[in-house]
């Protein structure tokens, strides 16, 4: 435990490579990509992002997973009130297709084609399960951070997994009205569930405006901090096969502000009583 704190500490700061930032809109799709200034056959995943949010608004995490030799692309898609879950799965995976089908950079940098994961947060959460439920030969892993309900749900589709996936559940209530992450677990078997401490889910999200009008909350530099540490280390693992974060994908292994989390031991009537308790004026 003592060696996955000094590696957990390690992770919450910026890796050891310079960052280079790029547009995705020279292949025609709208977005961002952040990759090391230099490296051939590296990992790298598509981020989706959180309904009223945007690319931009996970600079600092697509950035901070370059600099520990990740490209990490976000398509700048699906940023209305109203945002399709299946046209932002479908632009991860054309996300994946163009890190991954040409030199990026000065022409230094590339993608090795097994080496790819897809990640989101909130809506963009379920919609990386959708992704990788319409690749399912082509990713090493997907990631669901603080996923929420979608329409169609992501359950379905999660269901059909067989990669390797990690959910970080709210640790206000993982059972609440907007999150799916316990029902995602329970559906995606392959998948590790953890649930953090002193985080708020919507603190991932950088400079957040528009949506503290609809009251929802703002960044949160712990929050961000800590989830950054965690993905980090978990596709060190599992896209780079660095085993020295392996404990970072063992779903039981206690790690730093999260905990091991068992989907299947809330009892189904004690969930109806916390969702009716909560539609009580």
């Amino acid at each position: 435990m003592a060696k996955t704190k000094k590696l957990f500490a390690a992770l919450k700061r910026r890796g050891p490579h310079r960052v280079l930032r790029g547009d995705l809109a020279f292949a025609g799709l709208p977005g961002l990509v952040y990759t090391p200034e230099s490296g051939l056959n590296l990992p790298g995943v598509a981020f989706g992002h959180d309904w009223l949010a945007a690319a931009d608004r996970y600079a600092g995490t697509l950035e901070h997973l370059a600099s520990w030799g990740i490209v990490a692309a976000a398509p700048h898609t699906e940023t209305g009130l109203a945002p399709s879950v299946l046209n932002m799965a479908f632009d991860l995976g054309t996300t994946l297709d163009i890190i991954s089908g040409v030199r990026l950079g000065p022409g230094k940098i590339s993608v090795h084609p097994t080496k790819l994961g897809v990640v989101g947060h909130g809506f963009g959460g379920s919609a990386a399960v959708f992704a990788a439920a319409g690749m399912p030969d082509r990713l090493k892993a997907a990631v669901a951070l603080f996923p929420s309900v979608t329409a169609p749900p992501a359950e379905r589709p999660a269901a059909t997994l067989r990669v390797p996936g990690l959910i970080l559940a709210d640790p206000g209530d993982p059972m609440s009205l907007r999150s799916n992450a316990v029902q995602l677990a329970r559906a995606w078997k392959p998948a590790a569930v953890r649930k953090m401490s002193n985080v708020t889910a919507g603190g991932l999200v950088e400079g957040r405006r528009l949506a503290r009008a609809v009251k929802l909350p703002g960044a949160d530099k712990g929050t961000q901090k800590a989830v950054r540490a965690l993905l980090t280390g978990y596709l060190l693992y599992t896209l780079a096969g660095d085993k020295t974060y392996c404990d970072f994908a063992d779903a039981d292994v206690e790690l730093p502000n999260a905990e091991v989390f068992d989907p299947f031991s809330d009892d189904p009537v004690d969930l109806e009583n916390k969702v009716v308790a909560l539609l009580k004026p």
